[in-house]
């Protein structure tokens, strides 16, 4: 019960307009994932930037088992496997983000989507989480059970190699 693993990797594109970015955008991950997109909603009207409530802003996709694993690994080769302390929360759960998707190892520049970046977030969870989600008999997770920043960040040492330091 105390084993770490990935729940699930959230790629997201924020684009800020419907149209033909938010298509291009949903090309882009349909393309870097295998996996068709959701597109996200604005929350929230936002006047001097054109935003309207409820507007189409971005698309994502959720990665689960294999497909999550594979990803990941090919979006921190583009961070060069290196992390910030801060892109952890006291949760375990971390996030980064890539500025342009031709950083990916073995992906080309298509002219046709243009230019984008992207942010993952990843969610890692310890074994006998499902308890706090199932249907029947919910029950609440304790303390102790949870996952904290450290051992997140040790996880991500020994499983991902990749290296946690402060810039």
């Amino acid at each position: 019960m105390v084993s770490v693993k990935i729940d699930k990797v959230t790629v997201n594109i924020g684009v800020g307009e419907s149209g033909e970015p938010l298509e291009k955008a949903e090309k882009l991950l349909l393309k870097l994932t295998g996996q068709k997109p959701v597109r996200t909603r604005s929350k929230k009207r936002i006047p001097t930037w054109g935003i309207r409530r409820k507007q189409q802003i971005g698309v994502k996709v959720t990665l689960r088992g294999k497909k999550a694993t594979d990803f990941l690994k090919m979006a921190l080769e583009a961070k060069e496997n290196k992390l910030n302390p801060g892109n952890f929360d006291d949760n375990g759960n971390f996030a980064f983000g890539v500025s342009e998707y031709i950083d990916l190892p073995g992906i080309k520049y298509d002219p046709d989507i243009g230019i984008f970046g992207f942010d993952v977030c990843v969610t890692l969870i310890k074994d006998g989480y499902r308890v706090k989600r199932r249907k029947r008999a919910k029950a609440k997770i304790p303390a102790r059970h949870k996952l904290s920043k450290e051992e997140a960040i040790e996880w991500v040492k020994s499983n991902l190699g990749v290296k946690v330091e402060a810039d």
